[in-house]
């Protein structure tokens, strides 16, 4: 069942009401027995648990750091791509072999 803030316009009484979806809404105030009692519009009240979500996992804008292999093949690469910075490096041009 939700919870529904009410607060009284007349009075000021604010109170939070445990109530079923379909019963009537209450209208008049608890405190002072005024027809000023109202609905609020108040924030859910829940937490997304676990992960996936944005609160446990993409905050901070960058990808989980925990990387869990999946097989020998993620163990076995080669070296040339474990090394990506070399491959990447522009080579030397080669000598040109002098003519006498």
């Amino acid at each position: 069942m939700p919870i529904y803030a009410y607060r009284c316009e007349e009075c000021g009484f604010a109170k939070d009401v445990l109530q079923k979806i379909s019963d009537p809404v209450l209208t008049v105030c608890l405190s002072c027995g005024k027809p000023s009692f109202k609905k609020q519009l108040t924030a859910a009240g829940f937490q997304l648990k676990g992960t996936g979500w944005y609160a446990t996992d993409f905050r901070g804008g960058t990808a989980p750091t925990t990387a869990i292999p999946t097989g020998p093949a993620d163990a076995a690469k080669p070296a040339a791509e474990s090394a990506p910075a070399a491959a990447s490096a522009p080579a030397a041009p080669a000598a040109a072999p002098k003519a006498d």
